[in-house]
């Protein structure tokens, strides 16, 4: 029995020590496959599918301003000024869910950041302890600017999509540094549903929400990573 604990406090530690490890590596060097890449690459083959794979990471100065700010109005507009956790979303979200109403938001960016590169996507409450785990690390570890450039570049924005400069090339022919406005806001109202969603041509539910995010993206004004936390 204490060979077995010892084994088992070693492995714990040991996985621990690897989770630094693999946040400060992830600092500096792009992050080449995702779980979640993985994951559908297997349900292509499953399902008997062309396999597709569209992966090209930019550094962040290589993505247009219009795309940063359009995924904050989209998904997380305290992304800035948070340290991880929007208390007051997922107060809301909680709110929502006795009254048995969704609400979108309640998961930050650096919430998605850390499920994206870290963990897989299905639900449950150990997925999420490791999550706020991991976020709480990336935050602590990472830049704002950081975050963002991991999160452009691993999210999944189409079937086989991932990442600005690929959902980019593949919705508008264009670099991720050239986007517009409006064609920065059509990649970002997919997010919610990315593999049901289409960019271009939008339908006229996507429509609205581009248009909706537009307008707060003239709402938030200039987009600056250096405001201090305030949470």
């Amino acid at each position: 029995m204490r060979r077995i604990i010892k084994f088992l406090w070693r492995l714990l530690l040991g996985l621990f020590l690897f989770s630094i490890l693999i946040v400060f590596v992830y600092k500096w060097l792009p992050v080449p496959l995702t779980p979640l890449m993985v994951i559908r690459a297997v349900e292509q083959k499953q399902d008997n599918n062309e396999f597709v794979l569209k992966h090209n990471w930019v550094p962040l100065e290589d993505i247009s301003l219009n795309l940063q700010l359009a995924v904050i109005c989209s998904e997380d507009q305290n992304f800035i000024r948070h340290k991880g956790f929007d208390l007051k979303a997922i107060e809301k979200a909680v709110e929502n869910n006795k009254k048995g109403k969704r609400i979108r938001g309640a998961s930050t960016i650096s919430q998605q950041t850390a499920k994206n590169v870290f963990l897989w996507p299905k639900r449950s409450w150990f997925r999420k302890g490791l999550e706020t785990y991991f976020t709480f690390l990336i935050e602590l570890i990472w830049s704002k600017e950081r975050i963002m450039e991991v999160y452009l570049n691993s999210i999944e924005m189409g079937e086989g999509i991932y990442g600005a400069e690929a959902a980019s090339q593949f919705w508008y022919k264009k670099q991720a540094k050239n986007l517009s406005v409006y064609e920065a806001a059509s990649i970002a109202a997919i997010l919610p549903s990315p593999l049901k969603y289409r960019a271009n041509p939008a339908t006229n539910y996507i429509q609205s929400r581009k248009n909706w995010i537009v307008k707060q993206m003239h709402f938030y004004g200039k987009l600056n990573y250096a405001i201090d936390h305030q949470d």
